[in-house]
């Protein structure tokens, strides 16, 4: 219920006019593009099946039939893609079904991969959903590599942080935080990761679209944002910033 005059925007600490608002959800007519991705290394293999009927589950109650679509990656020692971009919930479940474990676990390459070779040339609200006991042991990509990929593609990260005996979850955190998404640190009990993915389904549903224009120097800078709620008890969580589009060099003769 909150409108425009309710919230204060800042680029680079100068304060901006905001020129779009839009509460966004169940009836918004953007688009929602989801990237689930699963960890199937060894260290999470007995967690694997509740992790695979939940998240049938969250497909079920989010993805509005003809408008939104998902996509599914496992990793472990490999990032592979299950199943591509499709408005199927059949063919996403049916995808779950063929996940099985592997060995260690590459968070960073499979966050990097999905935001820069997937998310980052589709249109409307993009949501990445990662399912983790977080500890990373064999990426090729650095975690500051895979966050900004992601921020740059525009992308939400929410992370479940799956507890195991290896578990770490600072980089799951981290990319939430940058990204301004959200992270849950259920215990590996089926009914709380459930309510992690239901808690991000009610945050999807629940978000707000602010926009404003600048004349920014297409630098490849990064812009650090700001966002301010005048209405008290409010707690705002958005991305921390962007990077400006780099001009192409013009080679002259």
């Amino acid at each position: 219920g909150l409108k425009a005059d309710d919230f204060q925007l800042y680029d680079n600490k100068q304060q901006q006019k905001i020129e779009f608002f839009s509460e966004l959800g169940k009836k918004s007519d953007m688009p929602l593009t989801i990237a689930l991705l699963i960890d199937t290394s060894g260290s999470v293999k007995d967690k694997l099946e509740y992790e695979k009927a939940t998240a049938a589950e969250f497909f079920r109650e989010i993805l509005r039939p003809n408008k939104d679509l998902a996509m599914i990656i496992q990793f472990d020692s490999d990032v592979n893609l299950v199943q591509d971009f499709t408005q199927s919930q059949n063919a996403l479940l049916n995808a779950l079904d063929t996940l099985k474990a592997g060995n260690s676990t590459s968070l960073y390459d499979a966050v990097f991969l999905a935001a820069e070779e997937k998310l980052k040339y589709e249109t409307g609200r993009k949501v990445m959903v990662v399912v983790s006991d977080g500890d990373d042991t064999s990426s090729k990509v650095r975690r500051e590599e895979a966050i900004e990929a992601a921020q740059k593609s525009d992308v939400l990260i929410y992370g479940i942080g799956v507890q195991t005996m290896g578990s770490s979850f600072g980089s799951l955190k981290k990319f939430a935080e940058e990204t301004g998404g959200a992270f849950f640190s259920p215990r590996a009990r089926p009914e709380e990761i459930r309510a992690a993915f239901r808690s991000i389904r009610e945050d999807i549903q629940g978000q707000y679209s602010l926009a404003y224009g600048l004349n920014a120097a297409k630098d490849g800078s990064f812009h650090k944002i700001d966002i301010r709620c005048k209405v008290g008890g409010i707690k705002i969580r958005a991305r921390k910033g962007y990077y400006t589009p780099k001009a192409e060099r013009q080679d002259s003769d």
